[in-house]
C-alpha cells in the first residue's frame, strides 16, 4: 500500500516509536522506500527531519540509524514535560475557546464513565486526547509542537502503567478543565504540575533488544504493505 510522500516522516517515526525498527538498527533509503511505496527523495527528507528530532542519527560507514538514547536523556524528557505541560495548562486558561472547553469536558465525561463501568481499555487513549486538546487550547504553535514531539519520544522510551486509582486521575483532569474554564491560569498550572508528578510515577523505562549494528531489523518486511500513519498518542 502506497502512502503519500508527505506522510513518510510520520510513518517512519511511528514505526520507530512502536519498535518496528530496533534502536541502533540501520535505516536504508532503499528499504524504507520499498516499505512505504515511495521514491527515495521523500525518505531522504524524512530522515533529515527525524534526525533533527532526535529519532535518527547518522553514523560514519553506516548511514542513518535509529538513535539509542541514554537513560539520562530519557529522564530529561520527563523533566521537560513537567515544565511544559503546566505552561500549556496556564496558557489554555488564558486562550482557550468554547470549542476547546466542549471537547475537554466531553473527554472528562467519557473517561469518568469508563472508570465507573470498569472499562479501562480506552482510558490511555482518552488521556492522550485530553492532553493533546489541552495543548491545542494553549494557542501556542511552538509549545504544541514541542509537546507533540515529547509525547512521541516518551512513548518510544517508556512503558506506562495504568494508574492505580484511575478515578483520581480523571478527577484531576476535571479540576484542570474547571480552572481553564474560569480563566484561572495559576490554578491550572498548579493542578497540571500535581497531575504530571503522579503520572510520571507510572513510567517505566523500556529495555529494548538491541539489533546488531549494520543489520536490518528482522521484523521489517521489505514488501509493500499497509502502514499505520496515525499520530502516536500518549
Amino acid at each position: 500500500m502506497r502512502i503519500p510522500a508527505h506522510s513518510v516522516c510520520t510513518a517512519i517515526r511511528d514505526d520507530i516509536v512502536s519498535g518496528v525498527f530496533d534502536r541502533g538498527s540501520r535505516l536504508t533509503e532503499e528499504l524504507l522506500a520499498r516499505r512505504y511505496g515511495v521514491s527515495r527523495v521523500p525518505v531522504r527528507e524524512a530522515l533529515r527531519t527525524l534526525e533533527s528530532e532526535g529519532f535518527v542519527v547518522t553514523r560514519r560507514h553506516a548511514g542513518a540509524c535509529v538513535a539509542e538514547p541514554t537513560e539520562r536523556e530519557a529522564a530529561d524528557l520527563l523533566e521537560v514535560r513537567m515544565l511544559l505541560e503546566p505552561l500549556a495548562a496556564a496558557r489554555a486558561a488564558q486562550r482557550r475557546t468554547e470549542a476547546h472547553l466542549k471537547v475537554l469536558r466531553g473527554l472528562v465525561r467519557l473517561g469518568q464513565e469508563r472508570v465507573r463501568r470498569g472499562e479501562g481499555e480506552d482510558l490511555r487513549s482518552l488521556g492522550g486526547w485530553f492532553h493533546e486538546t489541552l495543548a491545542q487550547a494553549s494557542g501556542s504553535p511552538g509549545l504544541i509542537a514541542l509537546l507533540t514531539q515529547l509525547r512521541h519520544k516518551i512513548a518510544w522510551m517508556y512503558a506506562v502503567e495504568q494508574p492505580a486509582h484511575p478515578a483520581e486521575s480523571w478527577a484531576q483532569h476535571g479540576a484542570i478543565v474547571d480552572a481553564v474554564a474560569r480563566g484561572d491560569a495559576d490554578r491550572a498550572r498548579v493542578l497540571a504540575v500535581q497531575h504530571a508528578e503522579r503520572a510520571i510515577a507510572a513510567h517505566r523505562l523500556r529495555r529494548p533488544d538491541r539489533a546488531p549494528r549494520g543489520t536490518v531489523p528482522s521484523r521489517v518486511s521489505t514488501s509493500q504493505h499497509g502502514v499505520n500513519i496515525a499520530g502516536v498518542r500518549h
